[in-house]
């Protein structure tokens, strides 16, 4: 792997992706976006300096981009060292141009796991049009500021590799926690990645002048901390979702939808919702938001 320049003051990441096919751009790009950045799949090559301009720009709201040029475009090969040589030129933006390339087999076995057809094949092996494809991006190989064998990396460790060598000094950005308390009278929540239920619990709504209320209100809330099943169970799913949380984040994971779910959705299941809210705000990479679905 090259080592890059320090990064010019002031300047925004314009990032290029590009390589063999077969070799994982598509998660590439995907694990950038996870990280904020602005990204366009197989852009034309003549527009990359019109990209790059609008990004240097102070009021584009464009502060990292990252693109996806191999050869699918058809100007590619020809016109892309000129216009990469140009772009190291150009004041208000930093380039970086990342190369992802992996063995014959690995390129083989995924082409046949997808079983999507080379773009050099035409009518040939994928054998021929991977040797093809290798040959012919060399010259672009050599102007990478990084080359990242992908042969054998899983998705998600070349997500975690991308992170790593693309994130901000400060870090990726935070984990979105979404709480959403539901009812399951009412149905699970479709995008929820975990299911709580909290229907052990004692029930509000079997107590006459708690019915009406919510699972906000403060006589709600008193009712249910009184019963030591309600702190046991917060307590155990605390303490669960503190050392879940965290290898989430480190897997790359920008959002993770928790459920909170109760018969109606109303007391219960808001009540926790809202205890856990407090309880992971200080959990390091995560951001947590809340949401009474039907409350």
């Amino acid at each position: 792997m090259k080592k890059t320049a320090p990064r010019r003051r002031g300047s925004r990441r314009f990032v290029i992706l590009t390589g063999l096919s077969g070799s994982g751009k598509t998660h590439a790009i995907r694990a950038l976006e996870d990280l904020g950045y602005f990204c366009v799949d197989n852009l034309p090559t003549m527009l990359i300096p019109t990209l790059a301009e609008l990004a240097a720009r102070d009021d584009s709201g464009l502060a990292k981009v990252a693109i996806v040029v191999d050869v699918r475009e058809g100007g590619f090969l020809k016109e892309f060292p000129r216009i990469y040589r140009k772009l190291k030129t150009m004041p208000g933006v930093e380039p970086r141009l990342i190369f992802l390339e992996a063995s014959h087999s690995a390129l083989i076995r995924r082409f046949s796991e997808t079983r999507r057809p080379h773009p050099l094949a035409r009518g040939r092996s994928v054998l021929e049009g991977i040797k093809e494809e290798r040959e012919r991006m060399n010259t672009i190989r050599r102007l990478a500021d990084l080359i990242l064998d992908t042969s054998n990396l899983t998705v998600h460790e070349l997500r975690e590799e991308l992170m790593r060598m693309s994130r901000d000094k400060a870090g990726p950005a935070d984990m979105v926690v979404n709480l959403v308390s539901f009812g399951f009278k009412h149905g699970i929540p479709v995008d929820a990645d975990l299911v709580f239920d909290v229907r052990c619990l004692p029930n509000p709504h079997f107590v006459d002048e708690l019915r009406p209320l919510t699972g906000r209100d403060p006589a709600v809330v008193r009712y249910m901390r009184k019963h030591d099943s309600t702190k046991d169970f917060l307590d155990r799913l605390t303490a669960f979702l503190r050392f879940a949380l965290p290898q989430y984040v480190r897997e790359g994971k920008s959002y993770l939808t928790v459920a909170i779910g109760c018969t109606g959705g109303q007391h219960r299941s808001v009540m926790m919702a809202e205890a856990l809210t407090k309880q992971l705000a200080s959990v390091k990479g995560v951001r947590v938001r809340v949401k009474h679905r039907d409350s």
